[in-house]
């Protein structure tokens, strides 16, 4: 079996591993003794479950074991929402994506269920940054597609929407003839899109926690723009706990929770030690594509100039890291354009606070080795770079070479010793750490050529910025959140021996999350 350790025995006590041995050192007859080795196994034969002596043993067949991984930016609730709804990814126009919604709608017409004339559908994932000017939304254009029945879509990178006449009285929000609605108006608006109700909501998220167990994924951070604290309590209690969370408070929740006692770190009420309320979540800029990622010279070939917004000002940046830092929380704080990622380290820096930069995809070089002088994780989404290789020539291209300006930087960050912590913002890109990584080790996703492959990693740098600091390989004492693959993705993930194609489509086998098996096909 090919590999750096060969193969090996896994036992398991309680939530921890208790010991990786050669392969044959356990059985189900014999009585256990930690070997207390330090070395872990990349692949393995046999999985002892034991609390005094071995008391299952899982015969994986050598398969080859990693850490379970974890997804480092996720909006769960919409994400969940997206089983069943409408995906205008592959639009290629607004007339097109006004096709698909016609469809759509009539296909929901005919089904058993019906649909409520009154209810709300909503459409995700639409990219009109790439469509042609002759091509873009109106409000005339989707009003005349949905027939009356209220229509709200989201675009990919979720800051801005587009609804027609019906979908804006209901939501309240104002349309000009495009139809759009603008990046701080359209969050308020999407976080009043849960249409389902308690039970469907449950369902949707059983889905989607199994969606993400069955691709190895045993924790997530979840920045849903809600008082997430109470959904997650209400979920556990519900019995939905296959993944370990680490739950997000926005600034306008932030005084609520402080004043209901929850610092940093705290339990979720019944997750039995899979959820904690961790971190503040701020938006300091907006996107690429809409425009509004905040960055220090002007878009290429937009009238008039635009050099995008900031969301807060400055001071208020660092007031509020101040505050989740003064009790206990880290912060994640979301930066796209140059001046925004200047502004946030500026904040960290100034306030103290410690956590993440998420998303970071434009950096001018000197802010790099300030990542690593702080002490911040880059939180980057690597699909991201992938679904904005035609977006960023578009609107950074007089940025990138006049300027030196670096998008999606993981190498430079990674040579300067900045941790990265890889994430989908699902629903933004679909939560799967296999898009994610083959996206970082190949910078592509079609048949092109590497986008910018000065900036590729290797394989293990890939698997180790997903396992949320464990590294590429299980070792003795760690939790035992484990993940069995039917292929070695060491092999898959060298460019001389596999493909962007066959790592995003890693088979798991099973997955383990604090000792329990969340998905399981041996």
């Amino acid at each position: 079996m090919p590999g750096e350790e060969g193969l090996a025995d896994v036992t398991v006590i309680g939530d921890r591993i208790a010991a990786i041995t050669p392969a044959g050192t356990v059985s189900a007859d014999s009585d256990f003794v930690p070997a207390g080795l330090n070395s872990a196994g990349l692949a393995l034969a046999d999985f002892a479950f034991t609390e005094t002596a071995p008391a299952e043993t899982i015969d994986a067949d050598g398969r080859w074991m990693i850490p379970g991984l974890w997804d480092g930016h996720t909006h769960f609730t919409q994400w969940a929402s997206t089983f069943g709804r409408l995906d205008l990814l592959a639009a290629g126009g607004a007339r097109e994506a006004m096709a698909m919604l016609r469809d759509h709608l009539a296909a929901a017409r005919r089904s058993p269920a019906g649909l409520d004339p009154h209810a709300i559908v909503v459409g995700m994932r639409f990219r009109h940054s790439l469509w042609s000017d002759d091509d873009q939304p109106t409000l005339a254009m989707i009003d005349e597609a949905s027939d009356g029945q209220p229509v709200a879509l989201s675009s990919a990178d979720m800051h801005c929407g587009w609804v027609n006449s019906a979908a804006a009285r209901i939501l309240g929000v104002q349309v000009g003839d495009s139809g759009l609605v603008g990046e701080l108006e359209w969050f308020d608006a999407y976080a009043r899109l849960g249409d389902a109700n308690k039970a469907e909501q449950f369902r949707l998220i059983d889905m989607a926690e199994r969606d993400a167990a069955s691709k190895g994924v045993v924790g997530i951070c979840d920045y849903e723009m809600a008082y997430a604290i109470d959904q997650w309590t209400e979920r556990f209690a519900h019995g939905l706990d296959r993944l370990r969370v680490r739950v997000g408070v926005y600034p306008e929740y932030l005084d609520r929770a402080i004043g209901e006692g929850w610092r940093g770190g705290d339990e979720i009420s019944g997750s039995r030690g899979l959820a904690h309320v961790t971190t503040l979540k701020l938006i300091s800029d907006g996107s690429l594509n809409t425009r509004s990622a905040y960055c220090s010279h002007d878009y290429s070939g937009i009238t008039p100039p635009t050099r995008g917004t900031l969301s807060y000002s400055p001071d208020e940046i660092a007031r509020y890291m101040g505050l989740a830092h003064a009790n206990g929380f880290d912060v994640a704080c979301h930066a796209i354009g140059d001046e925004a990622n200047h502004i946030v380290l500026d904040a960290f820096e100034r306030s103290g606070a410690t956590g993440a930069v998420e998303h970071a995809q434009l950096l001018d070089p000197a802010d790099v080795a300030r990542f690593a002088r702080l002490g911040l994780t880059a939180s980057v989404q690597p699909q991201h770079a992938m679904d904005d290789r035609d977006v960023i020539p578009r609107y950074w291209a007089d940025m990138i070479r006049d300027d030196g300006l670096m998008p999606y930087a993981f190498r430079s960050l990674h040579e300067a010793g900045v941790p990265l912590r890889f994430g989908s913002d699902a629903p933004v890109a679909v939560l799967d750490p296999w898009v994610a990584i083959a996206a970082a080790v190949y910078r592509t996703d079609d048949d092109r050529a590497a986008d910018d492959p000065g900036q590729t990693l290797d394989i293990r740098t890939a698997v180790a910025s997903s396992t949320f600091g464990r590294g590429y390989r299980p070792s003795v004492g760690d939790p035992a959140d484990l993940v069995l693959l039917d292929a070695d993705p060491f092999t898959l993930g060298d460019p001389a021996t596999g493909s962007a194609e066959a790592l995003r489509s890693m088979p798991v086998a099973a997955t383990m999350c604090a000792g329990r098996w969340t998905h399981f096909t041996l």
